[in-house]
């Protein structure tokens, strides 16, 4: 079978996005949408896309066998941007179900060929079960990294409320009983009047905190969470008591999935209130009405290592899988001393 690896201009959009739709490892991120998203911030990413496809044949009817959306980051300080650049995708390639490890393993290295001169390291975060290509990545230079996440089922409502803990169904019944009173809880897409520009930058004051005080790690600007809310990438799910803004997330969402990307709240300043809980719990009940069957978390850490994010997302009835990542390094001491200074910056909280 002879395989061609495509790039931006010769991908069919119409296949690429029929791929993306059909294969059980497809996301919104690997959409030609995401591409494009990522490609009207020159500033912050420069997007990459690769495709494999094949002669069609008596089996096979459909010529374009994966995809791999992803981008490298880019810093405006040009010297930190030279220690710091990634290059990072999300969700995993989209791969067609009956795709080979033959072409899992030209696709990918032709991913590591592009990147290994713009990025210290490729990274796939992985959604979905690539367990049937693990040889395949790992024989093109990607190797596999444990990680955990958690998927919630919010086909039936019903369902999803039980499967929660009892102390999160305490907390969002004290909540929804306000309602009226307090307009505690304002969830929707960014079509709903009750999300504007302002409410979003009062809401990243609270993310930024979030990533100085305890996360840690780089922060995209404000530029990239305007830019979600203005081209309706982003859905903002925010949480008000007595007219302001106390949390809220960020998520994304394709015919089958929700993404919660960003999430925080004044969990502290307002612990009666459960600001992450309720943001956490209005993007389920957006995925349930409006007919996508889960509710993916994106990331709940590395197994065996305490980790009190991974402790709040437990609670809300999902499935823990380990669909890891697969990592391929290209510069190893810059990669080292990018990790130890991550590991400095945390251990100074």
């Amino acid at each position: 079978m002879t395989h061609q690896i495509l790039t931006y201009n010769q991908i069919d959009r119409t296949e690429w996005s029929r791929l993306v739709q059909s294969s059980s490892t497809g996301t919104w991120f690997q959409t030609p949408k995401a591409y494009e998203f990522f490609a009207s911030m020159p500033e912050l990413f420069r997007p990459f896309v690769l495709a494999i496809s094949c002669q069609p044949s008596a089996v096979r009817d459909q010529t374009l066998r994966g995809v791999c959306v992803g981008y490298v980051t880019k810093e405006k300080n040009p010297v930190k941007q030279f220690f710091t650049r990634r290059a990072i995708i999300i969700g995993g390639p989209a791969l067609t179900d009956d795709c080979t490890e033959e072409e899992v393993e030209a696709l990918m290295k032709a991913v590591r060929e592009i990147l290994r001169s713009q990025a210290i390291y490729v990274e796939t975060r992985n959604f979905n079960d690539y367990s049937r290509w693990k040889g395949a990545f790992e024989t093109a230079g990607l190797e596999y990294q444990a990680h955990l996440n958690f998927h919630v089922d919010c086909s039936d409502a019903e369902t999803m409320w039980n499967r929660m803990s009892d102390n999160r169904r305490r907390q969002i019944k004290r909540q929804i009983k306000n309602e009226e009173g307090n307009e505690c809880l304002v969830y929707g897409c960014l079509v709903n009047e009750g999300v504007s520009e302002l409410d979003i930058r009062e809401w990243y004051e609270i993310l930024a905190k979030l990533y100085r005080k305890k996360v840690r790690t780089p922060l995209l600007p404000i530029e990239f969470f305007l830019q979600a809310y203005r081209q309706g990438i982003g859905h903002y799910m925010m949480v008000r008591y007595e007219g302001k803004i106390i949390g809220g997330s960020m998520i994304v969402v394709d015919e089958r999935c929700v993404y919660e990307w960003f999430e925080c709240g004044l969990n502290i300043e307002y612990k009666d209130q459960y600001p992450s809980v309720m943001a956490t719990y209005a993007g389920m009940r957006y995925a349930h009405e409006n007919g996508c069957r889960r509710y993916d978390m994106m990331g709940a850490g590395v197994p065996g290592v305490p980790y009190g994010v991974r402790d709040f997302k437990a609670e809300f009835g999902g499935e823990m899988v380990e669909h890891g990542r697969f990592l391929y390094i290209a510069k190893p001491i810059l990669y080292a001393l990018g990790k130890t200074g991550v590991m400095m910056m945390r251990k100074r909280l």
